[in-house]
């Protein structure tokens, strides 16, 4: 990989240096690391197995818990193994591909969470053009362009740390790689380069929640018009999709819409977002959707029923 600098590698001071709380960060990150990945591959394998939910929003669900799955395993097995590690040390090409990885899956969140808010503006407001709008087809072809923009998104922060010149010390005030504790390292003023990641990020952030938060106001008032049951029905889809959407963009917004300053919360945020929110989505959507909690009764059933 292309290098602009003399540093060959990167410590991580972690989230914290006191031992007794690294066991603590190691035990605790570890069980929400294997409760996510349990859950999104639950969540993935009924939406993959069961004939009742193949409707565009579990498609949509699919693809998230995917990145969900892929975003928090960009950073929780390095913090896991580093939490019990004297030394947290990552090469500069390590460093550079947790980089993509976290702003890959994490914008393909961002726009699935968009898609999916879509397929329920389509399904509540315009009920009788919604088998013809979100045909498979369809879904298809916005889930290969949310994979191109994320991609290029993805892309384009790399290359922003790659351009970055590093000569002095090596130490990252954080327990992932990212482009703002990298900032305070690098041995150039990063002014138009911070300016570059608000205006990118921030921009993504604030339109992308912007665009939500209008959508489901319009589908909430569209409610009206609905049957006291198709009411409920929508009202706790769109509930669970607002608690997730508010979940991860809030975090997300403090860290990318603001100027270049650190502070001492910034590493419990990301861990929030990155961590917290992937081990939290699959438990709000099957906790609240009789649909797909059926699915993995069922599944379950088949399961035991194959096995005696």
């Amino acid at each position: 990989m292309w290098q602009n600098s003399n540093i060959t590698e990167f410590i991580l001071l972690g989230l914290t240096q006191d031992p007794l709380r690294q066991k603590m960060v190691f035990l605790i990150i570890l069980i929400f690391y294997i409760g996510t990945v349990v859950g999104n591959t639950l969540v993935i394998v009924t939406i993959k197995s069961s004939r009742t939910l193949e409707s565009p929003m579990y498609y949509f669900l699919f693809y998230l818990s995917f990145a969900d799955s892929c975003y928090s395993t960009s950073t929780a097995p390095r913090l896991i193994v580093d939490a019990l590690s004297t030394k947290k040390v990552i090469s500069y090409n390590e460093c550079m591909t947790q980089i993509f990885a976290l702003h890959l899956f994490g914008c393909m969140e961002i726009l699935v969470l968009i898609l999916m808010a879509a397929d329920r503006y389509v399904a509540i407001c315009k009920p009788l053009h919604y088998p013809r709008i979100m045909r498979r087809q369809v879904c298809l072809i916005l889930i290969v362009l949310a994979w191109m923009g994320s991609f290029m998104h993805s892309i384009s922060q790399t290359i922003l740390a790659l351009r970055l010149p590093f000569c002095g010390p090596n130490l990252i005030d954080h327990y992932c790689c990212d482009l703002q504790p990298l900032f305070k390292l690098a041995c150039t003023d990063t002014y138009l380069s911070n300016l570059l990641l608000v205006t990118n990020n921030g921009a993504i952030c604030l339109v992308s929640l912007t665009i939500l938060m209008i959508s489901y106001v319009v589908i909430l008032h569209s409610l009206r018009n609905h049957s006291a049951e198709g009411r409920k029905k929508a009202l706790s889809t769109c509930t669970s999709h607002i608690i997730v959407v508010v979940l991860f963009f809030v975090p997300c917004i403090f860290i990318y819409t603001r100027p270049p300053t650190t502070f001492p919360i910034d590493k419990m945020v990301t861990v929030f977002y990155t961590i917290g929110t992937p081990f939290l989505n699959p438990l709000i959507y099957t906790l609240r959707n009789a649909e797909v909690k059926n699915a993995m009764r069922n599944l379950w059933h088949v399961k035991t029923m194959s096995d005696s």
